[in-house]
């Protein structure tokens, strides 16, 4: 937590603006539009996830419709497109940024096309905090008019050529669960620069109640709204965003200098225009046996990291489901692992993390 966000939440209570909505959540979305500022609008809701699945619905998806995934990524980017009905698409990523390949994209829109349904939408991730690559993405997306839903869940405060990330697709969405670079305990935002869009997902999140003096519906609606209380936390996380973003960056670098000369351990590098929050400093190792040497030696020592993503193509729930693959993200599946990543990591954690890595690759 900053210095502010008491500050705010006292205000919620001092004013008796504990129910969703409220002076906090109409600032909080201020502030995310000037952080972003690439005329955007933006609308608070209950997490990411409910902004995905609202975007979804605001661009036509339904029943029986495919929609194109990133396959390596969490399951929120996914689990919507089923909430509607539809059929989830997953496309494989590329090495350079670990994101959808734009070749695996159009291979898939067209061999889709090619058996009689175009997809209506396509989800695209910023994975771990790298943007995806948005230029080559959108040239395909434009070519065939599929709509980008811009998954920035883990890249606030990312950018590519200079602008903010969340500001790319006809719709972004961005989280503050508990894990990512700035929280509010549970929430998320839906961006867009389409007014109407913004006006549409305020509707559907608050039941999609009718302008009437009763209450009245034309539409299935949902309780998505973010609160007032938490859009005060929300307010004072944004107060620090950047000095998040240059702690996650700096625990990066340092494991990269620690850790870059080893040939065992192979860290994502940013390519030419991008800049990412680093959101996890994640590595990739010569095999799933070392990868998950290195595992068990910081787990022995009460340390915890994680396997990169599951792809979506390799998990139960979707063993049926389309996948446009080359074997990429299975490879770095079985590779890669997030090292602790935390805001709050002091020198001697990160001092330890590293000797234990050391230690394990030297014996």
């Amino acid at each position: 937590m900053g210095s502010n966000e008491q500050t705010y939440v006292d205000e919620a209570f001092k004013t008796n603006w504990i129910a969703p909505l409220g002076p906090n959540v109409n600032l909080f979305e201020d502030a995310i539009q000037n952080y972003i500022n690439n005329d955007v609008h933006v609308a608070a809701l209950s997490a990411g996830t409910a902004a995905i699945h609202l975007a979804l619905e605001i661009l036509g998806v339904s029943h029986g419709d495919e929609v194109l995934c990133q396959s390596l990524t969490f399951s929120a980017s996914a689990n919507p497109i089923k909430y509607l009905g539809a059929d989830p698409i997953f496309v494989d990523s590329e090495r350079d940024t670990w994101n959808i390949s734009p070749e695996l994209l159009e291979k898939a829109i067209k061999d889709r096309i090619a058996k009689g349904k175009k997809p209506k939408a396509i989800v695209a991730v910023h994975l771990y905090g790298m943007p995806y690559k948005v230029s080559e993405v959108q040239a395909v997306a434009d070519k065939y008019g599929i709509p980008v839903i811009e998954d920035s869940a883990e890249a606030l405060g990312s950018t590519y050529n200079g602008l903010k990330c969340g500001s790319f697709g006809e719709i972004g969405i961005l989280s503050f669960n508990g894990n990512k670079i700035i929280t509010t305990s549970g929430g998320g935002a839906l961006v867009t620069k389409n007014e109407d869009h913004k006006k549409k997902a305020v509707f559907l999140a608050t039941q999609a109640r009718d302008e009437a003096p009763h209450y009245q519906h034309s539409h299935v609606g949902y309780n998505y709204r973010m609160s007032n209380v938490l859009a005060g936390i929300g307010r004072g996380q944004i107060e620090v965003l950047d000095d998040r973003v240059a702690a996650r960056r700096s625990n990066f670098e340092f494991y990269k200098a620690s850790l870059g000369h080893l040939e065992e351990i192979e860290f994502l590098s940013e390519p030419n225009g991008y800049f990412s929050n680093r959101w996890l400093s994640c590595i990739l190792t010569t095999s799933y046996e070392m990868r998950e040497r290195i595992r068990y030696a910081l787990l022995e020592d009460d340390i915890e990291s994680r396997p990169l993503w599951k792809p979506m193509h390799m998990q139960p729930i979707f063993k049926t489901s389309p996948n446009y693959s080359d074997g990429t993200s299975e490879d770095l599946f079985d590779r890669g692992l997030c090292l602790p990543s935390g805001s709050n990591l002091e020198k001697r954690d990160l001092e330890r993390i590293v000797a234990l890595i050391i230690k394990e690759l030297t014996k």
